[in-house]
């Protein structure tokens, strides 16, 4: 299941920095709108997900145009960013290289991640990139 959270955008120097009114402590940002954007999905993603794993419940979603921002943001634009929610997590059992396994787990430390999730996020990823034709 799918669900679209409300996004602030804001300019600086550097480009876009994004932020969720609706869940706390996720932002994200770039260079340019486009992969603002773009970052503001993965990283949706991958707090929820990381949420999920803690069994804590999803924030709940305010309407777009009730998004407030803090009054010292200048708001430049307004998104809606999806995440896919609410699937029941499955056991599996793989089978991966001892040395892969090890950068997989120092990857997913160093990112805040479980091993699951860091595995699920890359998924994610791959699966966006072949969908938007992104080799």
């Amino acid at each position: 299941m799918a669900r679209c959270y409300p996004a602030l955008v804001e300019a600086d120097d550097d480009g876009f920095s994004v932020f969720f009114p609706d869940v706390a402590g996720c932002t994200s940002g770039g260079a340019t709108l486009q992969e603002a954007a773009v970052n503001a999905e993965e990283a949706l993603q991958a707090h929820l997900d990381l949420a999920a794993e803690h069994g804590e419940a999803l924030p709940e979603l305010l309407p777009l145009d009730d998004a407030a921002a803090d009054p010292d943001i200048v708001v430049v634009s307004r998104l809606l960013v999806r995440a896919d929610v609410g699937g029941k997590p499955t056991r599996v059992n793989i089978m991966l290289p001892g040395d892969l396994l090890a950068a997989i787990d120092r990857q997913a430390e160093r990112l805040g991640y479980s091993r699951s999730g860091l595995l699920a996020q890359s998924a994610r990823e791959s699966l966006r990139r072949e969908r938007d034709g992104v080799r």
